[in-house]
């Protein structure tokens, strides 16, 4: 194959080739559908991902993330969609994390410890029990864009639209709990409740990301994406579009760099969204430092 007009080696040599590339792949249909499915992944953890760094509860979002794995192993026993399995299962995990470190003397991240291991204890075991092979289990674990199929992608784009209007309905209550939830509670926001729903909207999220990169990684383009975007704006609509761009721009140069070399996509995705956030964090800095010499002594 080496030495022909037709390796992706040769053909990608320069932004046409690369295009070539690209297009060329985009042929196939589980090419489409991870297309597709970094596209509505993007835009679920861009816009929760911001909740997440600004109300600084990224350890409560690892926390549901590895639970989730509960309901995978639970959705091989069933015999059911594993992505199902983890939807009902991740929701329950979550309003039981935030239920437990509300309204119980239990510091919050043993509560979460303890829900983070038994998510985790649980999915082993039902897929232990599963007679026969598990089939696409690493997939699960680590991700695998390219084997999304178009049933999860359905699944995605429904979450998305959840996830979405749930924002829009109750953006401005979101807003005064993520900045101050102490004046939020003064002023008669009902902020426990506002506080579940948006650990559900992290729930629904991590669902939406398990196919993309796995349960190990899903906090990774929670808080990735969102956090380059928090070094250009403290506006926090701003703030979500800047993180879905980022997100969409990590998930395909990823999976062009994990076709092009043979890579794990997930784990590539993730790495490059990292790059990411550091030429934004350099970016940032510098300008600071521009700044600061700007000033008159």
């Amino acid at each position: 194959m080496s030495g022909t007009d037709d390796s992706p080696w040769n053909s990608s040599s320069g932004l046409k080739g690369t295009l070539k590339v690209m297009l060329e792949a985009l042929q196939y249909d589980f090419m489409r559908n991870a297309l597709a499915a970094g596209v509505l992944a993007s835009v679920a953890c861009g816009v929760v991902g911001v909740y997440v760094v600004v109300k600084r509860i990224v350890f409560i979002s690892g926390g549901i993330s590895h639970a989730s794995f509960g309901g995978i192993g639970l959705g091989y026993f069933l015999g059911i969609n594993p992505v199902l399995g983890a939807l009902f299962f991740t929701v329950a995990s979550a309003l039981g994390m935030g239920l437990v470190s509300r309204r119980t003397r239990l510091p919050e991240d043993t509560a979460i410890g303890i829900f983070w291991v038994v998510g985790m204890a649980l999915g082993i075991i039902f897929v232990g029990l599963t007679p026969g092979y598990a089939p696409g289990l690493f997939s699960y674990l680590f991700g695998n864009i390219l084997t999304v199929p178009g049933t999860d992608l359905v699944i995605m784009l429904l979450l998305n639209v959840v996830i979405i209007g749930v924002v829009i309905s109750l953006y401005k209550e979101f807003l005064a709990i993520s900045f101050d939830e102490e004046f939020s509670m003064v002023v008669g926001i009902p902020t426990e409740r506002l506080y579940l729903v948006l650990l559900c909207l992290v729930a629904l999220t991590v669902v939406v990301l398990i196919r993309v990169v796995g349960v190990i990684l899903v906090i990774a383009l929670l808080t990735i994406p969102a956090a380059a975007a928090k070094q250009f704006t403290y506006n926090l609509g701003k703030m979500m579009l800047l993180s879905v761009l980022l997100g969409i721009i990590s998930v395909l140069c990823g999976l062009w760099l994990s076709y092009e070399l043979d890579l794990a996509s997930g784990a590539t995705i993730v790495l490059f969204s990292v790059f990411l956030f550091l030429i934004s964090f350099g970016f940032q800095r510098l300008l600071r430092w521009k700044h600061a010499d700007s000033e008159p002594t």
